[in-house]
C-alpha cells in the first residue's frame, strides 16, 4: 500500500503505519498549527495528540536553573545542580567510572531530558549513573530515526549487491518503495527482484 498524503490519513494507527522524515513531520505541524519544535518522537507525539484531538500548540519557556556552585556528589540532584552535557559533568562522569574520555550514551541523553521536562528533582547524578551502566532505566532513546541507516548497512552487506555500481542510489530507490508502504522498514534480498525494473531504470 502507498502512502496517502497526511491529509487523507483518520487516526495514529494509519498514520503510524508509514515511515515520515523528520522534516516532514516539522512540516505537517506546521500546516497542523501545533508545536513543530523537538526530535522526531516528540513531533510524533504531537501528532498523536493532534489525532486524537488534543492540540499541542507549543511549550511555556522554561525557567533556566541556575547551576550550583557546590561540588558535584553522586547524591546531587540533576535539576537542582543544573545538569548539562558539557565538560564539568564530563569530567564528573569521567572520575566516577573511571573512563578518561567519558561520552554520555543515548539513554543518558533520553533520560535527561525526560527528567527535565517532568521536574523530577528527585532523580540524581547517581541515577544517571546507573542508567549509563545499564542498571536502571528512565527513558530509552527513540531508534525509528536510525532505521534508513540499519537499512543502507543491511542492502550493502547482502552478497548480491557486492557488484552493483551506485550502491546508494538502488538503495534509495528500493528505501523509498519500503518507506512509503506499510511492510516493515527493513532491507531484504527480495526487494533486489520485487523491485527489479525500478533498479533497471536509474
Amino acid at each position: 500500500m502507498t502512502r496517502p498524503p497526511f491529509a487523507e490519513i483518520k487516526s495514529y494507527q494509519e498514520f503510524a503505519k508509514y515511515y515520515w522524515y523528520r522534516d516532514e513531520l516539522v512540516q505537517i505541524c506546521k500546516e497542523l498549527g501545533i508545536s513543530s519544535s523537538g526530535m522526531k518522537v516528540e513531533l510524533q507525539r504531537n501528532i498523536q495528540e493532534y489525532l486524537k484531538g488534543n492540540l499541542i500548540t507549543g511549550s511555556q519557556p522554561k525557567r533556566r536553573v541556575k547551576p550550583s556552585t557546590s561540588a558535584l556528589s553522586l547524591n546531587s540532584g540533576l535539576i537542582e545542580c543544573g545538569f548539562t552535557f558539557g565538560p564539568r559533568f564530563r569530567e564528573f562522569f569521567a572520575e566516577q567510572t573511571g573512563v578518561k574520555n567519558f561520552k554520555f550514551n543515548v539513554d543518558m541523553v533520553a533520560t535527561v531530558k525526560k527528567v527535565k521536562e517532568d521536574g523530577d528533582k528527585s532523580f540524581t547524578l547517581n541515577d544517571l549513573l546507573d542508567i549509563y551502566y545499564g542498571r536502571k532505566s528512565y527513558a530509552k532513546y527513540d531508534n525509528s530515526a536510525l532505521q534508513w541507516n540499519r537499512f543502507v548497512k543491511d542492502f550493502c552487506a547482502d552478497p548480491q549487491t557486492a557488484k552493483m555500481h551506485n550502491k546508494l542510489k538502488i538503495a534509495a530507490i528500493l528505501w523509498t518503495e519500503v518507506r512509503n508502504s506499510t511492510r516493515e522498514k527493513i532491507y531484504t534480498p527480495d526487494l533486489l527482484i520485487e523491485f527489479a525494473d525500478k533498479i533497471a531504470k536509474q
